[in-house]
């Protein structure tokens, strides 16, 4: 080769390499009007979580445990730009068990808290998925009361923590059926005041409303999940917020 068509090379790689670069800033700032974007798509600028365990990959914010490097217990990629209170979260996620065996779940927390910094453990509001049948789109409360609305769900917490059922958004299977595995979802977390909503995939998922006072989030941080156990890998994008 001689050191004309490499140094026409090179500068091809470096146009080529700066298009790539260009094109990612666009995609994460073309956002919804209103909305702020949360991710740079190149690295975890703004985040925060255990480096041996989250990275980019593929453009997409990526969690990943395998046997050799397992999660010691759940931990999270924590958002470092501040509480939230009244908002609406949009994003893109994905979820690929590692094994047969075993339980491969993830989630977002919202209005959450940070209960061991040392680790990223966080506490809270989660909107859940997993791998499996069951749990994609739920209200889980981390570290707290534990199931809040189960798939399908319209509820309302009575302030002594009573959970009321007050109607059906469709059968879990159902909603089930609308979610891509192995592949990418959309998912929305619109939260005002005591009113909490999920959205996967364009269908309401739950609706609840939360009165219990002494438990109910009113504000609080924003994270990523990734779940101890078998080996599992979730990936997130395009995610952006709007605060209300």
């Amino acid at each position: 080769m001689t050191m004309k068509m490499y140094s026409s090379l090179s500068r091809l790689g470096a146009v080529l390499a700066g298009a790539l670069l260009l094109a990612r800033a666009v995609q994460a700032a073309e956002v919804e009007p209103g909305f702020t974007s949360l991710f740079n798509g190149t690295d975890l600028t703004g985040w925060e979580g255990e480096p041996t365990l989250w990275s980019v990959q593929d453009g997409a914010i990526t969690g990943k445990t395998t046997k050799e490097h397992p999660a010691k217990s759940n931990t999270f990629l924590i958002w470092k730009g501040g509480n939230v209170a009244d908002f609406e979260l949009r994003c893109s996620f994905k979820l690929v068990p590692g094994s047969t065996e075993g339980f491969a779940n993830s989630g977002m927390q919202y209005r959450s808290k940070v209960a061991d910094p040392s680790y990223w453990v966080v506490g809270g509001y989660q909107a859940d998925m997993e791998a499996g049948p069951t749990y994609t789109g739920i209200l889980y409360e981390e570290r707290g009361r534990g199931i809040l609305a189960q798939r399908g769900q319209m509820v309302k917490i009575e302030p002594d923590g009573k959970i009321r059922i007050l109607g059906t958004m469709g059968e879990s299977a159902e909603i089930q059926a609308l979610i891509k595995k192995e592949d990418w979802n959309e998912y929305i977390v619109i939260a005002r005041g005591n009113h909490l909503t999920h959205i996967i995939n364009g269908r309401v998922t739950v609706d609840i409303t939360d009165d219990q006072e002494s438990k109910a989030a009113k504000s609080g941080i924003l994270a990523l999940q990734l779940h101890a156990g078998p080996p599992v890998m979730v990936q997130f994008k395009n995610l952006r917020l709007k605060s209300y």
